[in-house]
């Protein structure tokens, strides 16, 4: 699946609920490509329905804020993109090598049941296999909103 932002999240961000440089935005990471659509995850509102997605089970792996968030004016492209700092996880591994498939970005509130998912980001096979794990967002953005 490609990547893509909730058609949920672009009204969220539309209409002020989501602040993409201001609100706790995190990611967290997916063990496969998983089957979604804009439509259907953006229905449920809050990042609970991924948790049967099947989120990465390994050693040294916990969702992580993201940190330097800004949203830019892109006026070449005529759109405006939100990027923050690469993410790294340190010494991926243990008992269950799972694959990562995805990043999900989303605004978190309180925990899974109030918090929103913004975008879903496919990532190429990554292994956990007790190295690390850096997610170097795109140099355009992690979102590109046009």
């Amino acid at each position: 699946m490609a990547s893509l932002v909730y058609t949920r999240a672009k009204k969220n961000i539309a209409d002020g609920t989501i602040d993409l440089d201001t609100h706790d935005i995190r990611v967290a990471l997916l063990k496969v490509a998983a089957s979604t659509s804009c439509d259907t995850e953006a229905d449920a509102a809050t990042i609970s329905a991924f948790t049967t997605l099947g989120e990465l089970v390994a050693t040294n792996y916990v969702r992580k804020a993201l940190a330097g968030e800004a949203v830019n004016e892109d006026t070449a492209n005529d759109r405006a993109e939100f990027d923050a700092t690469d993410v790294t996880w340190t010494a991926l591994g243990g008992a269950v090598n799972d694959t990562i498939g995805a990043a999900l970005i989303y605004k978190f509130v309180t925990d899974d049941t109030d918090s929103i998912p913004i975008a879903y980001i496919d990532l190429t096979d990554t292994p956990t296999n007790g190295g690390d794990v850096t997610l170097q967002w795109n140099t355009e953005g992690i979102i590109q909103l046009t």
